[in-house]
């Protein structure tokens, strides 16, 4: 494609992109509203998010298998169009097992969007302009998890917790329009192959479980239940099966060979622990800045999506350089900067302003737009053109998981390390100490009763617990990143993305 066919292509897939990513952040913050509105508990509000993110999880892996046998633009213009519809059914559920529902639909069909716009876009630019290609569509999947939490609280605030859903509805239909316009005459082959009942079923069920576990194990102290227990050997034994079934089987429902190819694995391995840490720190700041700064979703939002502003600008140009540049070079830049922005917010104090957390953000975008991009080219490079939608499923799937390993695992690690931090403080208030002896002083000097001291004594040990506990999970999330130096040059060049038959 070229000229305005190519631009409007582009923000096609783009949009269809970050409208599905969208949806896995954007609800985050209504949760509470919508159940209360909707009569339910806020602990089962929470399966608002967890039904889209389970069964997207379990239909991720299969984007290459149904492209296959449907056709890439077929594929992706219906899921396109039964996304927008299930976002209509979510916004105008009048129950909890309506949106529920509608929810589990969204994310099965609507899975696939995101690796097939990643497909198709790689496929309508020429091969020394691919990376400008990658770099718009990374910019997708770095700004709508930040962007999600932003607009959910606006739209929930301002307008009603439905607005949420309803916001896909010109967007869907908008892209659909332009993909079924744009791509008409560029389907790509398609193969009748039999179903492998007997892989799908275990992946949903290995897959299934394992996002459960990972939704639900912070608020059922993880292997203190029984359930996670249950969930974690259902799901560590229906994968080993899946594994083995699916490397034997004749006509797989995902291809696992593409493991053996060793810039698909490094790539898949930095990218879901990249996403991790880069959850970490979405979650985990707005986490703190709620809870024990006083700031309110909106605001907390708008200290995060700062982080998107330089990955929106420098997207393109690290991709219009990505064949210049050795992407290990770029991505162990951008590792590095990710990890100095995260020490550097690891020395936040009390007192700290919104726009020194603001400013932490931006200059974290730099290492943000410079990491993903050169692993999504890593990644795919040197595959043919038919194993691309099946590579980016894959990916993308690992990528969510990452999301969801991030999200879990570290905020249950900043609880366990503030209740640490909470119990050493604690030790130290004793009459022993003359710091803690003369704060008290203090306090009943303006006019605090004995009980009113202690409480403030307490909130104040409790806030400094947290600030050191998410000084700590940034510190882990940086060292992450600087581990993944190391791997990222493990990768063999050239690191070329064939598509489109070139």
């Amino acid at each position: 494609m070229k000229g305005v066919p190519l631009a409007l292509a582009t923000l096609a897939m783009g949009l269809g992109s970050f409208m599905n990513i969208l949806d896995l952040s954007i609800a985050n913050v209504s949760v509470p509203t919508i159940a209360g509105d909707l009569g339910v508990s806020a602990t089962q509000g929470t399966w608002v998010i967890t039904s889209y993110g389970v069964s997207e999880a379990i239909m991720l892996p299969l984007t290459g298998w149904l492209a296959s046998r449907f056709g890439q633009v077929r594929m992706f213009v219906a899921a396109t169009l039964m996304f927008t519809l299930a976002s209509l059914m979510c916004g105008i559920s009048v129950s909890f097992p309506m949106l529920l529902a509608s929810r589990v639909m969204q994310g099965v069909v609507g899975a696939s969007m995101i690796p097939l716009s990643q497909t198709l876009i790689t496929g309508i630019y020429r091969p020394e302009r691919r990376g400008i290609a990658l770099g718009i569509w990374s910019m997708t999947t770095v700004v709508a998890p930040i962007a999600g939490p932003l607009a959910g609280g606006w739209l929930t605030d301002n307008l009603t917790w439905h607005w949420v859903f309803l916001i896909n509805l010109p967007m869907g239909l908008l892209v659909a329009a332009l993909a079924a316009t744009l791509f008409r005459g560029r389907e790509s082959a398609r193969r009748r192959m039999p179903v492998d009942l007997v892989g799908l079923g275990l992946l949903v069920v290995g897959v299934g479980s394992l996002q459960i576990l990972l939704d639900k194990g912070n608020e059922l102290d993880w292997f203190g239940s029984d359930v996670i227990i249950a969930l974690a050997c259902i799901s560590a034994f229906a994968l080993a099966l899946f594994v083995v079934w699916e490397l034997t089987d004749l006509h797989p429902v995902v291809d696992l060979r593409l493991f053996e190819r060793r810039n698909f694995t490094v790539g898949l391995i930095c990218l879901m622990v990249g996403t991790m840490a880069f959850f970490g720190t979405v979650v985990i700041l707005p986490l703190w800045l709620q809870s024990y700064q006083g700031y309110t979703s909106l605001w907390a939002g708008k200290a995060i999506a700062t982080g998107g502003v330089l990955a929106v600008i420098l997207g393109p140009i690290v991709g219009a350089n990505l064949n210049r540049i050795d992407a290990r070079a770029i991505a162990t830049f951008g590792f590095s900067v990710f990890a100095l922005v995260a020490f550097w917010s690891a020395r936040f104090t009390p007192d700290v302003d919104f726009w020194n957390v603001a400013s932490a953000r931006f200059f974290m975008g730099i290492g943000i737009s410079c990491f993903f991009l050169p692993i999504i080219a890593i990644n795919l490079s040197g595959l043919p053109p038919e194993r691309i939608a099946a590579a980016s499923g894959i990916a993308n799937f690992m990528r969510n998981i990452g999301s969801s390993f991030g999200t879990a695992i570290l905020t249950s690690l900043w609880e366990h390390k503030a209740a640490m931090h909470h119990a050493r403080l604690t030790e130290q208030i004793n009459l022993y100490n003359p710091i803690a002896v003369d704060y008290l002083s203090r306090l009943r000097s303006a006019g605090f009763a004995p009980d009113q001291a202690y409480a403030e004594l307490e909130r104040t040990i409790t806030e400094q617990a947290y600030l050191l506990s998410t000084n700590a999970v940034l510190c882990i999330c940086g060292m992450m990143m600087l581990g993944l130096i190391f791997l990222i040059w493990w990768a063999r060049p050239p690191f070329v993305v064939r598509a489109g038959g070139h």
